[in-house]
C-alpha cells in the first residue's frame, strides 16, 4: 500500500524560509511523476513543483527561484526547500505521486494532477503559513 506522509509546515514570517518533507512508502515502481501542490482556502489546488525519476525537474512560475524540490532515493522522501516566503504562499501543502507509468511529460502532470487528482497517490497535506 503506497502511502505518503507529509512533515515540515508551520508558521513563518514573511521572508522565511521551509522545508517540508514527504516519506514515501509500499510504492515499487522506479519510474514515476512526483510533486508538491498547495491550496488556498477558497481556492482551486496548484501545481508548485514536480520532479521525475530521471531527476528533472520542473516549477511553477509563481515560485521559481525561490522554492527547490529534490529527492533522495536512499530515503524515499521528497523535499520542497522554500525560501523567501510570503503571504501568498501560506497553504496547504500536498505531496503526490503517479508510480503507473514512466513520467514523460512532467509539466503536464503538475497541471493534470492538480485538476484531476484521483489517479494519483495524495499525503494528507501539511499546512504552511506566511505572516507579513
Amino acid at each position: 500500500q503506497v502511502q505518503l506522509v507529509e512533515s515540515g509546515g508551520g508558521s513563518v514570517q514573511a521572508g522565511g524560509s521551509l522545508r517540508l518533507s514527504c516519506a514515501a512508502s509500499g510504492y515499487t515502481s522506479s519510474n514515476y511523476c512526483m510533486g508538491w501542490f498547495r491550496q488556498a482556502p477558497g481556492k482551486e489546488r496548484d501545481g508548485v513543483a514536480g520532479i521525475d525519476s530521471d531527476g528533472r525537474t520542473t516549477y511553477a512560475d509563481s515560485v521559481k527561484g525561490r522554492f527547490t524540490v529534490s529527492q533522495d532515493n536512499a530515503k524515499n522522501t521528497l523535499a520542497l526547500q522554500m525560501l523567501s516566503l510570503n503571504a501568498e504562499d501560506s497553504a496547504m501543502y500536498y505531496c503526490a505521486a503517479d508510480f503507473s507509468q514512466q513520467c514523460d511529460d512532467l509539466e503536464w502532470w503538475l497541471q493534470e494532477a492538480a485538476s484531476n487528482p484521483g489517479a494519483n497517490y495524495w499525503g494528507q497535506g501539511t499546512q504552511v503559513t506566511v505572516s507579513s
